[in-house]
């Protein structure tokens, strides 16, 4: 045990402890948000990982104190606090906070307290339910899930019924185990739709009422688009589920709803990820290449939506069979698989901080199959080529 960590001392503190069953708890005597808490023991000397949303211009120092064995510890230990790079100027950005557990401590619960003196604790202090108790490579094989899909954020009024149905059945249909939904809000008949899905355990939703704390951004640029945070929140909830993961799915795919990561050699993702991880065996983290099909370029020829689907809220993605050629001279996205336990922070289209490495997938092997609500301009359909492979 390394010795700087601090000895208890006196007598343990009791009281009950007042646990957060909130997805998002405001930390005491700040301007911070705080998410959830998972033990990380891939950091030397730090224990414990807290990701939060922390105002950048209001951070002071924290310092970290535990529930071990059901009896709150007498001693603190400073928090390290790690603020991510990308905010994209918003006032508020993911941060983790690090901390070190002291010696002969169990912990089960952690808090944050602005002053090092646990005489200032009092009784109504939140606390977090430390989770990933047991998590290390050896019990890899126990994992839940080989594939979970995150989507962040389902917020407003969305009701694109027809897409998130056909969304969903073809990740089923490529191995998903489950696909988990940040939720702030959305439409009628999709809530009814997607509780029809986690009632079979298919979905899982997590709550995210990001909007009763801050002003969230409908956008992702501050300078354009104003607000609190970026997108709702959607770099925290991010890096939220990569944690929530690590010690229950073995890859993760982090995209959007109107994206399907698509194998283009392989009839589903498990063949091809067997194949990527034979030929790059210490690679944790995948790009996959966006490739936007256009809405709306049916030739005459060609086939509409069956007529079942006619009055069903959304729009038919399988008339999207005409993939525009992405311009490589400029900026171009990515999205991506990843094993949890090799990322440390992540960004929506590159990770920050790994610990292994990462390959970007040729995209005749695998590639984003992007249809997007609108976009911009509507490309020359004789310029576009045709992808039926959804």
């Amino acid at each position: 045990m390394n010795e700087s960590i601090p000895k208890p001392h006196g007598p343990p503190i009791t009281f009950p402890l007042h646990i957060s069953e909130q997805t998002i708890t405001p930390l005491n005597n700040t301007k911070h948000l705080l998410v959830s808490a998972y033990m990380d023991q891939r950091v030397n000397g730090l224990h414990i990982r807290i990701i939060g949303i922390f105002r950048r211009d209001s951070v002071q120092p924290l310092h970290c104190l535990f529930c071990c064995g059901g009896q709150v510890s007498r001693t603190t230990t400073p928090a390290t606090i790690l603020q991510h790079s990308d905010h994209f100027g918003f006032p508020f950005v993911t941060t983790d906070v690090m901390c070190q557990v002291p010696q002969n401590c169990k912990a089960t619960h952690v808090t944050l307290l602005s002053q090092p003196d646990t005489g200032l604790i009092v009784p109504m202090q939140i606390w977090l339910p430390i989770r990933n108790q047991t998590t290390n490579e050896k019990e890899e094989k126990k994992l839940q899930f080989n594939f979970t899909v995150c989507i962040s954020n389902l917020f407003g009024d969305y009701n694109n019924v027809l897409q998130f149905a056909q969304t969903l059945e073809m990740y089923r249909l490529l191995g998903v185990d489950r696909v988990v939904i940040y939720n702030t809000s959305c439409g009628p008949d999709l809530n009814r739709l997607l509780q029809s899905y986690s009632q079979e355990g298919f979905v899982e939703m997590v709550p995210w009422p990001i909007d009763q704390h801050l002003n969230p951004s409908r956008g992702w640029l501050f300078s354009q688009h104003g607000g609190d945070v970026h997108y709702f929140g959607q770099l925290t909830t991010l890096n939220e589920y990569i944690y929530r993961s690590m010690d229950r799915s073995r890859y993760v795919l982090l995209n959007d709803i109107d994206e399907i990561i698509m194998p283009y050699q392989h009839n589903s993702l498990m063949p091809l990820m067997n194949m990527l991880q034979q030929q790059h065996p210490n690679t944790g983290v995948f790009l996959i290449e966006n490739h936007i099909f256009p809405k709306k370029l049916l030739k005459k020829s060609e086939k509409g939506p069956l007529p079942q689907w006619r009055g069903v809220s959304g729009f038919n993605i399988l008339e999207h069979i005409y993939r525009e050629e992405p311009d490589r001279n400029i900026y171009h996205p990515h999205k991506l698989i990843v094993q949890p336990r090799e990322v440390a922070q992540t960004s929506v289209h590159e990770m920050i901080k790994i610990f292994g490495q990462r390959f970007k997938v040729p995209p005749d092997v695998c590639r984003i199959i992007h249809t997007p609500i609108s976009t911009p301009t509507l490309p020359v359909l004789d310029m576009l080529h045709r992808d039926t492979r959804l």
